[in-house]
């Protein structure tokens, strides 16, 4: 078996448990550079307005500072809750959960947690029900 990484109902080594926990961490950190990347690019936004006394309904330029506001405030909530899904994939593990579909109790395919390390759901149970995870 190697370095193979098996999930689910599998009894995982500690090697699997410590390669998982990397991997889950190295996402975390990613996200959080994200989430950090986003604020500024928001913070950017609002401060670029502050400078101008701009009417956003009458001046031409209003409707594209709105949008570009929007756009990263969207993106920062989709980055937190990303956050919030990989602390739960975390508990997952600690708990011994991680890789078992909360749908089915079935195994989450490696490949799908190679792409996906905070699925909650196989892919059968994924494409059967509102989005989940």
């Amino acid at each position: 078996m190697g370095d193979e990484v098996r999930y689910g109902h599998d009894e995982p080594g500690p090697s699997t448990v410590s390669i998982v926990r990397a991997r889950l961490a190295a996402d975390r950190a990613d996200t959080l550079a994200r989430a950090a990347a986003l604020s500024r690019d928001f913070d950017g936004i609002v401060a670029a307005n502050a400078l101008v006394a701009v009417d956003d309904e009458h001046d031409p330029e209003g409707g594209t500072t709105a949008f570009e506001r929007a756009h990263v405030a969207a993106l920062m909530a989709q980055t937190r809750e990303h956050l919030q899904e990989l602390d739960r994939a975390l508990e997952r593990l600690e708990q011994g959960q991680y890789g078992q579909c909360e749908g089915c109790g079935g195994t989450i395919p490696p490949e799908r947690l190679e792409i996906r390390p905070a699925a909650t759901t196989c892919v059968r149970c994924a494409g059967s029900g509102p989005r989940r995870g």
